[in-house]
């Protein structure tokens, strides 16, 4: 396997050395971006490898933009990723922090994230990146994306773009932060040309806070850089590497009152005081990419992972009507080790088919991960075991169970794919694409020493798409495109479920989009309507409850819209909205013994109603003044539609003060009138987590 990984590498190396040795002086390249920039007309590589631009894709995707971030403060990834249309957030800790929702299709082994457009395998929970200090830009692709990356992306996919070397003059940038509940957050960033062929990027950021509950404090720290090298205008090299480590707060929920959340325990927290989380994570990637001619684009990555994680806390508490306090147990404590390391490489080839401009990209992926676990088996009970609601006494962690070594997964992966685009007409074109995915996945008892398990998985992922330019600047699309999604993290399968097939999807698209600028001003905007149905859920057995077969369907619809336009001088807004309709077709689950249909409920944590604005205002020429509005309709705790998580909805409001050409002072308030947020329920259906309340930052940026 080490020779599939390094023979592209080594074709490029070679490729280096032969190179002419006079270097052409690369130009220098401009990478700010105004918030009103034509988004649509620009390539996003999220949804297609032939660098098509949304315009030019039949698919919906959004861009979220560094000038995006920096104008709406949105230090925190979740926040800046869900500011996109049709993309909430289901964050625990149990997920590190990182779970999406997207058209009506939930968590990791549904809505992938990748890191500059790799992926971490198999795993039920991402915890790199975490914050946006580093981050370029944010692709938001919806719907199924299996053709581009595998099982796993029936309901979309998002790819976090970080800074890169450019070749202008070295910049370096310096951000500071302070806030309520004692944040404090600091940040570095440099980059530019060394000289003729070399370049680098390198950026740093530091964060502490002390919560929106007891006990809440978080520490954070990042790390990503990156060196290229120029070897011609043909062929270039970068090293990168990524590092983060976080101890995030240790919070898991606050439990329902008698069937209600109290205001009055909005702030407490019910874990021991000598609870754990923390996660260290590291990414480092090699890539090439060579054009030997205006017809023709290689390029290959090799790449490995590293995740460690730990987590050591009382994770269920429950109120006892009995006795009037809350019960506390699941003492947990695991260990993640995951590695990976793999190769992607593909060609881009560019001429004509009979005739016909055509545009063929193919390639293979592969990759051998690793996925070692270790717990008490979640078995403990804390001291004390109950604990006042109004004044818990955090007390320790208590277990009996040794925390060991349980099991370890391996999975070896590999992929084949192709793309292809043929324009019939000038405004006529067709996409398609076809990937082959095969997995080996095997899994060893650590306990015994025997191995539980070892299964192979395949599926073909498809897509066939159009795309009709009304004008150059206006397009109707049209997809279908066939998923698949495995029935749990595939690195951490359990023996039982090791017996089920991936689950499969398909989806129906059709859209319009628009860049336009006339006398309404200047912008663009997409309106999508889609249906997905997914297939082969596990459900129980109605003859006998106990036993799960692979029988059930999930389907949801629904329509999006988004709007970005500058509707006067200094005046810009962007708008999104989504509404869906998401059920269980066939499903259920025991109750008491009893199999009990959840047909025509809705899926917990899908939020059917959807919508963000941003309005900013440039009032005086080194002032600017910005709103924003988040909601996110009412969600469910439970598959039985029984406990709602109540819709709400959060302004920010922001004021920018270019102080000089290169610094600037930012006053923000989030969630200004203090509105309550519940984000999940998924310890038990009945202990929600909570979301931040009001909170003011003044933020100080100075580049040289």
């Amino acid at each position: 396997m080490k020779h599939i990984f390094l023979a592209p590498m080594l074709g490029a190396i070679m490729s280096a050395y032969a190179a002419d040795d006079q270097i052409t002086t690369l130009p220098v390249i401009d990478v700010g971006v105004d918030t009103s920039a034509r988004l649509l007309a620009q390539p996003a590589t999220t949804a297609s490898r032939l660098d098509l631009t949304p315009l030019q894709t039949p698919a919906s995707i959004d861009v979220i933009t560094r000038a995006q971030l920096e104008a709406r403060g949105d230090n925190n990834l979740n926040d800046a990723i869900t500011r996109a249309a049709g993309i909430s957030a289901m964050p625990h800790p149990g997920n590190g922090n990182s779970a999406l929702s997207a058209r009506g299709f939930t968590d990791s082994a549904s809505v992938m994230r990748l890191y500059d457009g790799t992926r971490q395998y198999g795993g039920v929970g991402i915890t790199y990146p975490f914050d946006t200090w580093s981050v370029e830009r944010i692709e938001v692709l919806r719907g199924p994306a299996s053709v581009i990356y595998g099982d796993g992306a029936i309901g979309g996919v998002v790819n976090v773009v970080p800074k890169k070397p450019t070749r202008g003059p070295i910049r370096n940038e310096v951000q500071a932060t302070i806030g309520t509940d004692d944040t404090q957050r600091l940040g570095f960033g440099s980059g530019g040309a060394i000289d003729d062929k070399w370049s680098y990027r390198i950026d740093l950021s530091g964060d502490r806070s002390d919560g929106w509950v007891d006990m809440g404090e978080s520490r954070n720290l990042n790390f990503s850089g990156a060196l290229q090298l120029d070897v011609s205008p043909d062929l270039r090299f970068k090293l990168s590497h990524a590092q983060g480590r976080q101890e995030p707060m240790r919070y898991f929920g606050t439990p329902l009152i008698d069937g209600v959340q109290v205001k009055a325990l909005r702030e407490k927290n019910y874990n021991v005081g000598d609870g754990t989380i923390r996660f260290d994570d590291r990414w480092t990637e090699l890539s090439a990419e060579w054009t030997p001619n205006a017809d023709v684009t290689v390029r290959s990555k090799l790449y490995v992972i590293d995740s460690k994680r730990h987590w050591r806390n009382a994770e269920n508490y429950v109120y006892n009507a009995s006795t009037g306090r809350i019960d506390r147990s699941g003492d947990t404590e695991i260990f993640h080790d995951q590695a990976q390391i793999g190769n992607t490489t593909d060609v881009t080839f560019r001429g004509k088919l009979f005739g016909l401009k055509n545009q063929l990209s193919v390639g293979f992926d592969v990759n051998t991960s690793s996925f070692q676990h270790r717990n008490n088996n979640y078995v403990g009970t804390p001291t004390p075991p109950s604990v006042d609601p109004y004044g818990p006494v955090p007390g320790n962690f208590v277990s009996d169970e040794p925390t060991i070594a349980r099991y370890r997964n391996k999975a070896d992966q590999y992929a084949l794919f192709v793309e292809d685009r043929i324009e019939f007409s000038e405004r006529w074109s067709v996409v398609g694409g076809l990937r082959y995915d095969h997995a080996d996945v095997s899994r060893a008892n650590l306990i015994d020493g025997s191995q539980d398990f070892d299964k192979t998985y395949s599926n073909i992922g498809w897509r066939i798409g159009s795309v009709y330019a009304i004008t150059p600047d206006l397009s109707l699309y049209g997809q279908y495109a066939e998923a698949a999604d495995p029935v749990g993290g595939l690195l951490m399968i359990t023996a039982a479920n090791s017996a089920f097939d991936l689950s499969t999807g398909k989806q129906l698209e059709v859209g319009i989009k628009q860049v336009f600028d006339n006398a309404a001003g200047k912008g663009e905007w997409t309106l999508a309507a889609y249906g997905i149905r997914k297939n082969d859920l596990l459900t129980r057995d109605a003859s006998d409850p106990n036993r799960r077969v692979q029988v059930g369907q999930q389907s949801s619809r629904g329509i999006e819209a988004s709007l970005s336009l500058a509707f006067a001088r200094g005046w810009q807004l962007d708008a999104n909205a989504a509404v869906l309709r998401a059920r269980y077709d066939d499903f259920s689950e025991a109750v008491g013994g009893v199999a009990v249909s959840r047909d025509g409920k809705v899926p917990p944590n899908v939020a059917e109603r959807l919508a963000n604005v941003w309005l900013s205002w440039n009032f005086r020429p080194d002032w600017i003044a910005s709103a924003g509005l988040r909601h996110v309709g009412k969600r469910y705790a439970d598959n039985a539609n029984t406990l709602a998580l109540p819709s709400y909805a959060t302004t920010d409001l922001a004021l920018q003060w270019n102080v000089a050409p290169d610094t600037t002072l930012a006053l923000r308030g989030f969630n200004v009138f203090d509105r309550d947020t519940f984000t999940t329920a998924y310890y038990t259906a009945t202990q929600w987590l909570r979301g931040p309340g009001r909170r003011i930052e003044l933020t100080a940026t100075h580049r040289f």
